[in-house]
């Protein structure tokens, strides 16, 4: 009988030195996001941001809601490209059906109960076996931040967004992120194009990589939900603040409120606008829009989504 080949002890020790690091920097980062909004409550007049509400014109409110249901409907068609790949037999507006339910149940829950849960039980549903579901989820990650490293390393690269002075990261460095994530966008394209095999092996983690055209569709419907998304505030904003600029603190938001792992991002978007933005805008009125936001975006949605899951979910009973 073969012995069993030794552990690396070595490898191991840097495995759980890198996961100790991750939860100290994400412990730290949560640190200054809760001392960001401390400060934020504490500088806003709650009857301004009351009376900014209360201003904001039907005609923002209608444009922002239109675009907000843009937004989804783009989201929407994320799987389709997972369909593509795996071409499994649900129809196409039933795979954008599950896709949406995901999404708002991600915005409001988090992603263990929206982006992954109800994803993989939704598949399972409709008979697509594992591990297609999962690689369909993975491509849809990948779509995600793929779109979004394109448009925020533009928007650092090219001085768009200029950090406050109290920041630690200078725009020099804001510059060197922005590069980065452009290299990391175009590697992953180039692999696409270049790899000879289509399935990967890492740390004994499997990973599928795509055609280039499937990659460039990735690219192309998560840049578009990102722009999509950065018009729903600049809306709401009344367009005070010119559309680059606010895309980028969107953006900026968006990766904060995941390092924190807060369910929603709830406190880290309006932290982060009211930081960036609150001295141009004042607080009050970029608070209201943000409150806005956050009903048409992500409170409607939900309770559309919901009522579509608990249909399907008594469907499938019968």
């Amino acid at each position: 009988m073969t012995p069993p080949a030794p552990r690396d002890a070595s490898g191991d020790a840097a495995r759980r030195g890198g996961r100790r690091w991750s939860r100290w920097l994400s412990a730290l980062f949560a640190v200054a996001v809760v001392a960001l909004l401390a400060w934020a409550a504490h500088k806003v007049d709650w009857d301004d941001v009351s009376g900014a509400l209360r201003q904001l014109p039907a005609s923002a409110l209608a444009t922002g809601a239109a675009l907000c249901a843009l937004s989804h409907l783009i989201y929407s068609g994320y799987d389709l490209i997972g369909k593509q790949w795996a071409r499994h037999e649900v129809p196409a507006r039933r795979v954008m059906l599950i896709t949406f339910i995901s999404y708002a149940f991600n915005l409001n829950l988090g992603s263990l109960v929206g982006g992954i849960g109800m994803r993989l039980r939704l598949y399972a549903r409709e008979g697509v076996k594992h591990p297609v579901p999962t690689k369909i989820l993975a491509l849809s990650m990948a779509s995600n931040w793929l779109g979004y490293g394109l448009l925020a390393g533009g928007l650092f690269l090219f001085g768009w967004l200029s950090p406050p002075p109290d920041w630690k990261i200078g725009g020099t460095a804001l510059r060197g992120l922005g590069a980065l994530m452009w290299v990391l966008v175009a590697g992953y394209l180039a692999l696409c194009a270049f790899a000879r095999r289509r399935e990967l092996t890492l740390r004994g983690h499997e990973f599928f990589v795509p055609s280039l055209r499937l990659a460039l569709m990735q690219l192309a419907i998560s840049s578009a939900n990102w722009l999509t998304m950065g018009a729903v505030l600049w809306v709401l904003l009344q367009q005070r603040v010119d559309y680059g600029h606010t895309l980028a603190v969107l953006l900026v938001a968006a990766v904060a409120g995941v390092v924190t792992h807060v369910p929603a991002g709830l406190g880290v978007l309006e932290g982060v606008f009211v930081a960036l933005l609150g001295p141009a805008l004042g607080p009050g009125k970029v608070l209201a829009a943000l409150i806005a936001y956050r009903a048409l975006y992500y409170l409607a949605p939900l309770v559309i989504a919901a009522a579509a899951y608990f249909t399907l979910e008594a469907k499938a009973r019968k």
